[in-house]
């Protein structure tokens, strides 16, 4: 594993065109600014080095230099000790574990419905457009508040939540209109420069704006 890993010094990330768990790690070596080679990946074409690199067999995968990495969320903490300009997450430890327990919490009752939304079962997919936009809208107060989640400052909750509401018009999912304060939120992350850098191509077309 190392010695495949070492061909190459240049960090490089293995990630779907769609996944918004991808998305979010690649918006986070966005705002590091990371020099990166991201090799955009299908199930149908999975290079054979992948099969080598992640034990289970999934695409998204961070190489730097002998480091392999294969967890989103690892990925996410490694690139920002890493690479500590700018910080995002708290210095202080009880900041910082109410950070990591926030992203838990947008993990459990967000990213958990995603892949009910492509089911061939119409009912479980209208349940998950339905506890997405429900869970969503329970946590819009919160942004008439802080500029960001819970938050004055951008973190890797925030990192996580901007794919999600950028897909919304793809889930087919509209908030209400108490929802407004989380809208205004997704419209501030998605004028940051590094959101824009992070997009794939086939992202770009998931906004309707």
């Amino acid at each position: 594993m190392a010695s495949l890993a070492n061909r190459r010094s240049l960090m490089v990330l293995y990630s779907d065109k769609v996944s918004p768990i991808g998305h979010a790690v690649r918006i986070v070596l966005a705002e590091k600014d990371v020099n990166v080679e991201i090799n955009y990946v299908d199930d149908d074409d999975k290079p054979e080095i992948l099969n080598e690199l992640n034990p289970y067999n999934s695409i998204l995968t961070l190489i730097d230099r002998d480091l392999v990495l294969y967890d989103a969320h690892i990925m996410m903490e490694y690139l920002d000790e890493r690479f500590p300009h700018p910080p995002l997450t708290p210095v202080d430890p009880v900041s910082r574990a109410s950070n990591r327990q926030l992203r838990h919490r947008v993990m459990r009752d967000l990213y958990s419905v995603i892949d009910d939304l492509d089911s061939d079962n119409d009912i479980a997919a209208a349940n998950a457009r339905k506890v997405l936009r429900d869970n969503l809208t329970s946590i819009a107060p919160a942004f008439t508040n802080t500029p960001y989640f819970m938050s004055e400052d951008y973190t890797l909750v925030d990192c996580c939540l901007a794919p999600l509401m950028w897909r919304l018009s793809t889930y087919g999912i509209k908030l209400p209109l108490s929802g407004k304060p989380l809208q205004q939120y997704a419209d501030r992350l998605f004028e940051r420069a590094a959101f824009k850098a992070s997009l794939s191509e086939l992202e770009k077309d998931y906004h309707e704006a």
